[in-house]
């Protein structure tokens, strides 16, 4: 493709529509379908919360230990985000549109930043609560009821934790993944606070359970400012990862000679798809045709190198003192 404007014919150039291109329609049409797909995952998401939050809320109840509480209050989060992942999921599997040329997958990244803000929001709430414990003790009582609850519940977590991180990183959904995140660190947390109440049944100390309560309150609070920094990283255009980029730099130094080279190379990434640009130097002499088809198969290549890529090149003639003065975003 020749610039970043153009609009291909499919009657006029069918020989463009290359497989694994951003216009080959039966390609794109399946990759909607599988990202639609993916909202299954978000209703397992929301029946694990739902039971979860009831088990652990149960255990509550039981024990008055705010330990179990913490762990209550990060179960009624993982409702909420996964409602915010089954919305995200379901926008971003809609095909691009003319208001919409890229996409719609960069709403996971609102989804996943959103589910951060509720887990830091969650960790200041039981961090009050550990302290209003601290000065007006509860005792805690029916504990082994109380630890046997939770322990299912925790189990419940880890294994649709691990299933939500798996689909998320082979479909490259930023929001399923997150959440699957979010569900294994509520699966570390509630050992740790398991561990607390237990101390407190073997040692008596109630201010065990707070303590403790307060430090998973720390962990689950860093987990969430994690997820708010990967989230607005990718709402900014962040690059593509050093070792994604090596492959593209791969592809075009497989093509670089004494009459071809390339600059301006800039990556991005936007939910699931990624974005390539580069430019590319020939001598002037070449025909049109012939600098056509280099640069087709260049993108095929990196297509090849790379999942869900877009990528757009540029040709230029090498000897024109222009073709080196654009390497920046600002001409």
């Amino acid at each position: 493709m020749w610039g970043f404007g153009l609009r291909l014919n499919p009657h006029i150039y069918p020989s463009l529509l290359l497989e694994g291109s951003f216009f080959n329609a039966p390609s794109k049409i399946r990759t909607m379908k599988e990202r639609d797909s993916l909202t299954k995952y978000a209703w397992l998401s929301i029946g694990a919360a739902i039971l979860t939050m009831g088990i652990k809320a149960a255990a509550y109840l039981l024990t008055s230990s705010v330990g179990l509480l913490s762990d209550a209050l990060e179960s009624g989060v993982n409702f909420v985000a996964a409602f915010a992942l089954l919305t995200a999921l379901r926008i971003g599997a809609r095909p691009p549109d003319e208001g919409h040329a890229y996409g719609h997958e960069k709403v996971e990244y609102l989804s996943s930043g959103a589910e951060g803000a509720l887990i830091m929001v969650a960790a200041v709430a039981i961090i009050i609560t550990s302290i209003q414990r601290l000065s007006h003790g509860v005792p805690i009582h029916r504990l082994n009821i109380g630890l046997g609850l939770s322990f299912a519940a925790s189990l419940i977590n880890l294994m649709v934790a691990q299933i939500l991180i798996r689909t998320g990183r082979r479909h490259r959904s930023i929001a399923l993944e997150a959440d699957g995140h979010h569900l294994m660190t509520d699966f570390w947390t509630s050992t740790g606070i398991l561990l607390g109440v237990g101390a407190v049944a073997l040692t008596g100390q109630q201010i065990l359970d707070s303590l403790v309560a307060m430090v998973a309150a720390v962990y689950i609070g860093w987990m969430g400012f994690g997820l708010v920094r990967r989230s607005t990283l990718g709402l900014i255009d962040s690059t593509l990862p050093a070792s994604e980029v090596q492959n593209i730099v791969q592809v075009l130094d497989g093509y670089t000679n004494q009459e071809v080279s390339y600059h301006a190379l800039r990556t991005r990434q936007s939910g699931s798809r990624n974005f390539v640009s580069v430019q590319i130097q020939v001598p002037g002499e070449w025909t049109v045709q012939r600098g056509h088809d280099l640069l087709e198969t260049i993108e095929h290549d990196i297509r090849r190198a790379l999942p869900s890529v877009t990528v757009f090149t540029h040709i230029e003639p090498s000897e024109d003192v222009r073709s080196w003065l654009d390497e920046g975003l600002d001409r």
